[in-house]
């Protein structure tokens, strides 16, 4: 590649450090360079290069992919994302995303995989493994300490080594070490003063100790300067084409403030990149074909929302539901009807379809007297007018037209869409616009009295038949880019429509004034909140006294879980609470499904027969709820993240800064680490999770390891009726140690299947790394024994051995100090 780089004149080559727009890199044909395109992730391919032409597979979020524990099923993961990918013409994926929920209050945390390192970085390295087996370059982010959103693009985090290290680094190590991911994302925030597009960090340990070859690529707009970020590992910057880099960095080098060496140095990367994806002539993509690789997506999403399904309770065994014994089930909530199946922000897709739990539910018991009533509001929303029954009125083809407008009429931009969801106009469609048109042929598939509404901000006016049914302005009161994309608000009309007769409707959205408009939402659909004035809780609450079984969704809003803002409370919104306290007195049946990324507060848990988490569950989640409740799939989740009883016991709360530094206090006590330590007991522990049967294990066997850890091998036997999945759960404690350390922490874990009354042996591989502690210089292993503790979760630890770790082949102690060369003196306690 070094011959090509020659080729490049000084401006070429800073011509390729910057994108061309938001997911395009430059193209030079002069190496025979095509352009690479980027897509966000990570559960699902947005495709915004495509200008929403196509919808998307919408996958379970992050926090569901975690709950399975499974890291064969998140190489298989980023395999069906690899697919995707490739299918619309995309060579990056923006993810995985590898932060840590270090606090429940964080708003993005429905994009990662858990409070724990070790979990995250397992399933993230079979993320990564999955999609770039496909040929597809994965980015997994947000390089560091990106574990919060508040004042996200200048917050410094001031963290102490040891904690970066054991935790906030530990997440990145094993996916970047062992899967060389071809991209790593740097992130807006500043760690201990520098701001990570220019962070020391970018070279020690990423690109050196950890020896990570590929590009590392800035958050959208993260790059600030241009000779302090050129002389960092930074290698692109993005969006484009405006940056920091540029002609500024032309100069730079010219006047010797940047070596030019710096930037071949970037340049190669990237034409690495381009070679491995395919991009780059005469040099063959590193893997896949030139094709996209055929895999039943929606099948697999039904899977995985399922395997993630955590099971919280289930008194006197009310799950699964025999569906011969059930004449009516009363389904109750709006999440229940307007399904919450992803978060809010980049992650956002536009599927092609979405399974309501309703909708799931009716699918599942066609003989069943199954009736929606919505109960509590969790907030105001529209469910868009199916795409099947839109026709642009320009074309006649499938979908809406947008027309945006200059102020002084001109048209801008014209384009067909195929929905009337348009969830993020960016700049570029929205630059020069002061108002945007909406129009569209609906032919309704049934008749009678409805609601239109609209979801934007700005001033709106909606015309249904010719006829203007509203004209109102549309305020919100968040931050720019959460009233834009995220949750804008809404407003509705009453209309009569007729089934199957065709009617134009036609928005009108001036764009509100007085700053740059970067981006926004229009949203055109039905409302499906009542309009008569009875109270939804009594109404809900006679349903469900008259049902056999009672279906209770809740969970959050996007006002609460999304990019670029925290959330303020962990409590449900709205009349939740008290929907599902008087829906369970009515009838003993009561089961609760909670739709959320992130724990969420729920003081009526032990008044209700059962609660079972469901996280953003993807667009299969009311196919794959209806799977778990009626005993077709077995909730296969278990916590990756502990669930509090009340936000005051939580131990690390924070996540707004004080004059700009958000100080990680805690440092190495995060998640069940912060718990243990705090001696409080949360309403579910990290790990927790029931099934539709019970298992016993014994005969732990523990032996040394050729890379200076351990095999643990446990008997594990399905003692139920029916057939299961099982996480076996490792963790280690130190209770005499001379150095500061957590309880207990999770040393290694391993999922098993295993049919009724049969026994299989689980194995699980304890690094070395699991007995190690940062210090000054460098990790090392205080001499001395190790308890190990194998079980259920990280309060039901039934088996335990004493063990001092082996010393490696060739060692003549740890990196530190003496210790002993076997661990023939175990000595391990069985249950009972």
């Amino acid at each position: 590649m070094e011959a090509l780089l020659a080729k490049l004149t000084l401006e070429q080559k800073v011509r390729l450090l910057t994108g061309t727009d938001s997911w395009h890199l430059p193209a030079e044909p002069a190496v025979g360079l095509r352009s690479v395109v980027l897509t966000d992730g990570p559960a699902g391919v947005r495709a915004a290069h495509r200008g929403g032409a196509v919808t998307a597979l919408n996958l379970p979020s992050g926090t569901a992919l975690g709950a399975g524990w499974d890291v064969a099923l998140a190489e298989r993961f980023g395999a069906v994302l690899a697919a995707e990918t490739r299918r619309v013409g995309a060579d990056v994926l923006l993810g995985p995303t590898v932060n840590l929920h270090r606090s429940p209050l964080g708003g993005r945390h429905f994009e990662a995989f858990s409070e724990d390192p070790l979990l995250t970085s397992r399933l993230a390295a079979a993320y990564v493994r999955g999609v770039q087996s496909a040929g597809v370059g994965a980015c997994p982010k947000h390089y560091v300490c990106n574990d919060a959103e508040t004042d996200r693009l200048t917050v410094d985090v001031v963290v102490s080594e040891r904690a970066l290290r054991e935790l906030y680094l530990a997440a990145f190590e094993e996916t970047v070490m062992r899967e060389r991911p071809w991209l790593v994302m740097a992130a807006y925030n500043s760690v201990n003063t520098a701001t990570m597009t220019e962070n020391l960090l970018l070279a020690e340990p990423l690109c050196g100790e950890w020896a990570f070859d590929g590009v590392v690529v800035s958050d959208w707009g993260a790059a600030r300067s241009t000779t302090a970020a050129a002389l960092a590992r930074l290698d692109l910057v993005m969006p484009g084409p405006e940056g920091p880099w540029g002609a500024a960095l032309v100069e730079a080098v010219r006047d010797g403030s940047v070596p030019e060496a710096a930037v071949d140095e970037k340049v190669l990367r990237l034409l690495r990149l381009a070679a491995r994806v395919g991009a780059l002539a005469g040099y063959e993509k590193a893997a896949g074909g030139p094709a996209p690789v055929s895999v039943d997506g929606v099948r697999f999403a039904r899977e995985a929302a399922a395997d993630g399904m955590v099971l919280l309770r289930n008194a006197r065994g009310e799950l699964p539901w025999d569906p011969s014994a059930l004449r009516s089930v009363a389904v109750i909530g709006q999440a229940a009807f307007l399904a919450r199946t992803q978060g809010g922000g980049s992650a956002y897709v536009e599927p092609e379809r979405v399974v309501s739990p309703l909708d799931g539910l009716r699918a599942a018991l066609p003989g069943v007297d199954v009736r929606w009533s919505l109960g509590a509001q969790v907030r105001p929303g529209l469910v868009s007018l199916p795409p099947a029954d839109l026709a642009d009125p320009e074309t006649g083809e499938p979908g809406v037209r947008l027309v945006v407008r200059a102020a002084d009429g001109t048209v801008l931009r014209s384009e067909r869409y195929r929905s009337a969801e348009l969830t993020r106009l960016g700049s570029r469609r929205l630059a020069g616009a002061a108002s945007v048109e909406l129009a569209t042929v609906y032919r309704p598939a049934a008749g009678g009295p409805a609601r239109l509404g609209v979801a934007a901000a700005g001033r709106v006016r909606l015309t249904v038949g010719g006829a203007e049914v509203l004209d109102t302005v549309l305020e919100h009161d968040g931050a720019a880019f959460a009233g834009g994309l995220v949750s804008p608000p809404v407003a509705a009309a009453p209309v009569e429509l007729v089934a199957g007769r065709p009617v134009d409707v036609v928005v009108r959205l001036d764009l509100p004034g007085g700053h740059e408009q970067t981006a926004g939402t229009l949203v055109v659909g039905t409302d499906p909140v009542a309009s008569d004035a009875s109270d939804p809780v009594a109404a809900a609450v006679a349903a469900a006294r008259a049902a056999d079984a009672v279906l209770v969704v809740v969970g959050t809003s996007a006002d609460d879980e999304s990019e670029s803002f925290d959330r303020t409370t962990l409590a449900l919104p709205g009349r939740q609470d008290e929907l599902v306290r008087a829906v369970a007195a009515a009838n003993p049946r009561t089961v609760v499904a909670v739709t959320a990324g992130a724990p969420v507060l729920l003081p009526w848990r032990d008044d209700v027969a059962a609660v079972l988490l469901t996280w953003f569950g993807g667009q299969e989640l009311g196919h794959a709820l209806a799977d778990v409740l009626l005993g077709v799939r077995e909730p296969g989740g278990r916590l990756p993240t502990t669930w509090p009883a009340a936000e005051a016991d939580v131990p690390v709360r924070s996540t707004t800064p004080a004059d700009g530094r958000l100080a990680y206090d805690e440092g190495i006590h995060v998640g069940h680490r912060a718990w243990l330590r705090a001696g409080r007991a949360p309403a579910y522990p990290f790990g927790f999770g029931l099934g539709y049967t019970t298992w016993s294990l014994g005969g732990l066997r523990v032996t040394p390891a050729v890379d200076g850890g351990v095999d643990v091998e446990v008997e594990v036997r399905n003692t139920g009726a029916r057939a299961g999945k099982h996480v076996v759960q490792v963790y280690l404690s130190r209770p005499d140690s001379a150095v500061e350390r957590p309880v207990r922490w999770l040393a290694g874990f391993a999922v098993v299947r295993v049919e009724t009354g049969a026994t299989t042996r689980a194995r699980v591989g304890i690094g070395r790394r699991a007995f190690s502690h940062w210090t000054a210089g460098g990790w090392a292993v205080e001499p001395g024994p190790f308890t190990l503790h194998v079980g259920s979760h990280v309060d039901d630890l039934p088996l335990r051995c004493d063990l001092t770790p082996p010393r490696r082949a060739g060692q003549t102690g740890d990196e530190r100090g003496p210790e002993a060369s076997s661990i023939s003196s175990v000595r391990v306690v069985e249950p009972g």
